[in-house]
């Protein structure tokens, strides 16, 4: 993992070199040894304050510790300059350590975290719009191959993936044993739920760290259900799951791209309602980056009006909804789970690849954001949902199109949203226009432009992945000739 890393020893007071240079949106980590008694993890009480102008802009962050006598602080500067900082703690070999960096401009094609903006949307912390064009692969770095997951993902089209910290038991799609453990102890004789075990974490920020690189956000499930027992983690008592959460936090938050998934199906982890309150409201506490924060039903919904969730993880295929949810609550809409394309007997993973891809362009011409998933029964055993590996589905491919097409938009695009709610199309009025016509097959497209604007019109295929621009100019009323088959599209754009 790519990191700028400063050690000070036993018994270094202060440090004695000169100012490192760290990139914006880059980890600056500070290790530090002490020797303590009892349990590192809950008996130590870390911190560091980093500031600039005077200590108008400032920062603190929470230290972790990481086996062999060892402490972290992590740091992620979100702007540019010197930035001075200090250690607290309650251990006296950690507390008052002072030193410097310089922040300099970002690496190339780095744009730093993903928040909302524009209400229903997404960017980076440079301005740069985010697209999310999802995907599922729940254990791939426990309990897959997570090397062949990379190399398949480097030719995909997605930029975020939903990925479990915990390993899962899943029937017989996902029932091995992941290849280390979150917490000391075993499986036979009980885990201690008060002692991470930090080669697991470290392990899991290899794989953060490795999407980061290829440009893909890591949507983090903080807990999920699917334990069935065998680990007793999704049982673990509450306030273990608060110093984990901290844990979690103090590992992660410096990574630009992460995201926290607070749950897969919540409901089915059995926590009340002031539980799942503290556990927010601690993350909220924890992140000194405020990364997206999220909840995934399974069927009843969480209150997602609460301000600490910033937008809509949504488990389901009432699409027809998107358009009133933005509506009632003002935040993204993010469809994470809308069954997956495969051939297993579940009827959650067996749809064909065209009602994927035209689940996708209904979702997002209405409004709001995808995320794919697969589960083809396969030579090797592995599902991509599952444990990651390879895709064997042909929706990617086709997700990419339409992709591309919306990296293509303009910002500011709305979805209409009238008294029948029918239509699926996407309009910044004056300017740009998306109608998708779905399984219909009609051979004729009436749109109804400005009179005084001039636009040019291309038909679109989304399963074809074709594009027809027509002759001429198109304003007012216009009828646009169609193929008389499902899946095409009519694009508008103002003449330039």
């Amino acid at each position: 993992m790519k990191k700028w890393t400063l050690i000070f020893g036993l018994l270094t007071p202060v440090l004695a070199i000169s100012q490192p240079k760290i990139p914006k949106y880059e980890i600056f980590e500070i290790k530090m040894k002490a020797a303590v008694q009892g349990n590192p993890f809950l008996d130590v009480d870390l911190q560091a304050l980093f500031f600039q102008n005077n200590g108008k802009d400032t920062i603190r962050i929470r230290g972790f510790y990481d086996g062999d006598n060892t402490f972290v602080l992590r740091f992620m500067p979100l702007k540019e300059g010197v930035w001075q900082y200090h250690t607290s703690s309650n251990i006296k070999t950690l507390n008052g350590r002072k030193g410097s960096l310089v922040c300099i401009p970002p690496l190339p094609n780095r744009h730093g975290p993903v928040y909302v903006c524009d209400t229903f949307h997404f960017c980076h912390a440079d301005g740069t719009p985010f697209y999310p064009v999802g995907t599922t692969c729940y254990q791939w770095v426990f309990q897959g191959n997570p090397e062949q997951t990379l190399k398949t993902l480097v030719t995909s089209p997605f930029n975020k993936i939903r990925m479990c910290v915990f390993p899962k038991v899943y029937g017989e799609y996902i029932s091995n044993e992941p290849s280390l453990y979150p917490f000391e102890g075993s499986r036979e004789k009980g885990f201690d739920f008060s002692r991470p075990n930090p080669a697991y974490f470290r392990f899991f920020e290899r794989y953060i760290d490795s999407l980061k690189r290829l440009g893909i956000e890591a949507d983090v499930i903080v807990f999920h259900p699917y334990d069935n027992g065998r680990w007793g983690i999704s049982q673990m008592p509450a306030q273990a799951r608060i110093h984990y959460l901290k844990y979690l936090v103090a590992r992660l938050s410096s990574f630009p791209n992460v995201w926290w998934s607070l749950a897969n199906e919540f409901e089915f982890l059995g926590f009340t309602r002031d539980e799942w309150e503290e556990i927010f409201l601690t993350l909220v506490r924890e992140d000194p980056y405020h990364h997206l924060r999220s909840i995934h039903n399974a069927i009843l919904w969480y209150d997602v009006s609460k301000p600490y969730i910033t937008h809509l993880s949504v488990q389901g295929t009432d699409f027809f909804h998107i358009q009133q949810w933005r509506f009632a609550y003002h935040k993204p809409v993010i469809i994470d789970e809308f069954v997956y394309e495969g051939d297993l007997p579940n009827d959650w993973g067996n749809l064909p690849p065209e009602e994927v891809v035209h689940r996708c362009w209904t979702i997002y011409t209405r409004g709001g954001y995808f995320t794919h998933g697969e589960t083809y029964d396969n030579p090797e055993k592995v599902l991509w949902w599952s444990k990651g590996g390879k895709l064997y589905g042909q929706s990617p491919r086709r997700i990419a199109f339409l992709k591309t097409l919306m990296e293509e938009a303009p910002r500011g695009i709305i979805p209409h949203y009238s008294g029948f709610n029918k239509e699926t199309y996407l309009k910044k009025e004056g300017e740009y226009y998306l109608f998708y016509y779905g399984i219909t097959q009609q051979k004729e497209a009436i749109l109804y432009l400005p009179e005084n604007v001039s636009f040019v019109i291309e038909v679109i295929d989304a399963w074809n992945m074709t594009r027809e621009q027509l002759p001429g100019t198109y304003s007012g009323t216009a009828s646009v000739p169609l193929p008389g088959r499902s899946y095409m599209a009519v694009r508008a754009k103002k003449k330039e």
